[in-house]
């Protein structure tokens, strides 16, 4: 397996899984122009030459980032490889310099296993909603916000 950044051939690996996760309900949706949009943004897992995990970290602040479209195909899922992609992520926001990342997510108790807490949307800086205006279930929001706080050394 290899970690690594995404690049636009992988573009529609990308889109093909998160959107697998959509239909199920499980995620949100990601377009094809926002993938393209974002995909400096992404990281993904290479096992025999096709894209098993996807994920990116987005920056909102610079203190602050997010951990979003985090997903595994079925057929490598319970294996480890979803945490892997996420202290990937962790790191690449420990080597930025930032101080907290978070996720709106409906897998909590994944993320608990990763080291994230569960914490109140109340107590977050409103410049994390901005993507949230254009979301479906805006005002309506059910997905669980969670977040962890990077050691700097």
């Amino acid at each position: 397996m290899i970690i690594r950044k995404a690049k636009l051939s992988d573009s529609e690996a990308i889109h093909k899984l998160a959107n697998h996760y959509a239909k199920k309900g499980l995620m949100l949706a990601r377009s094809r122009s926002s993938i393209y949009e974002y995909i400096r943004n992404y990281s993904v897992i290479e096992s025999s030459g096709e894209v098993i995990a996807i994920g990116a970290l987005s920056i909102l602040w610079a203190d602050l980032a997010e951990v979003r479209t985090l997903a595994v195909k079925e057929s490598s899922s319970k294996q480890g490889v979803g945490k892997k992609l996420v202290e990937h992520l962790l790191n690449e926001a420990k080597d930025l310099g930032i101080k907290k990342v978070f996720t709106l997510t409906y897998q909590d108790a994944f993320f608990e296993k990763c080291g994230f807490q569960v914490i109140d949307k109340a107590h977050m800086p409103h410049k994390i909603w901005k993507d949230c205006l254009n979301c479906p279930k805006f005002p309506n929001c059910d997905e669980v916000l969670m977040a962890i706080d990077i050691e700097l050394t």
